[in-house]
């Protein structure tokens, strides 16, 4: 009976561990995907961005560790496992993002003939961009998206903007990172859920000692 008791505890335990996991890492994703798609005002999508490349990958990382009752804080070990979630969680936040704002793009975007007005070399191109009618483009051309080293200012470019000023611009050309977010995802379920298992186990071997 004993015996029962404690694999059924086990069993418990895997399933909140994978549930927990779930939920971390499809926050993040869901959070930075939703930040540009819906539009979220600054301040809402700001926050929601702390929450998704942050605040949620180090809970998946912590909460495990914190939970180990009956081990001494001393002797709380931390699985590597749930250093690859960590970092999983924290690029589904970051790359999210991105792919949210080519999702808001593909839905509300505006193509249009652009003018550079101003180009950044100093770590990550950026470029400044005003229609060939005089509108500014916000946010930035970033590097990815088409400010090559060969644009220069007064250079004129055909790209997709988003008139929210939410979503980055793009050059038009099509793309998706729909693989590697699910890669991603699965990663930081997968590894923060084994993690878990592992440090759950250290804490009975501890109990049983």
């Amino acid at each position: 009976m004993v015996r029962w008791q404690r694999a059924h505890i086990r069993t418990v335990g895997r399933v909140i561990g994978w549930a927990f996991s779930l939920l971390c890492a499809g926050g993040s994703l869901g959070l930075a995907w939703f930040g540009p798609v819906v539009p979220l005002p600054t301040v809402v999508r700001a926050a929601g961005g702390w929450f998704a490349i942050l605040i949620l990958p180090l809970a998946s990382l912590l909460v495990p560790v914190l939970t180990l009752r009956r081990v001494p804080r001393k002797k709380r070990k931390v699985a590597w496992q749930s250093i690859v979630s960590l970092v999983a969680g924290m690029a589904l936040g970051f790359f999210g993002s991105a792919a949210g704002g080519a999702a808001a793009l593909a839905d509300r975007g505006v193509s249009a003939d652009a003018v550079v007005v101003s180009a950044d070399y100093s770590s990550t191109n950026h470029c400044e961009l005003r229609t060939v009618d005089g509108r500014d483009i916000s946010p930035s051309l970033s590097e990815s998206n088409g400010c090559w080293d060969s644009v220069s200012k007064g250079d004129e470019l055909s790209v997709r903007y988003d008139p929210e000023g939410v979503a980055s611009p793009d050059d038009g050309r099509p793309g998706s990172d729909t693989v590697f977010l699910a890669t991603l995802f699965g990663a930081a379920v997968v590894m923060g859920t084994w993690g878990g298992v592992r440090q759950s186990k250290w804490d009975r071997e501890y109990d049983d000692a």
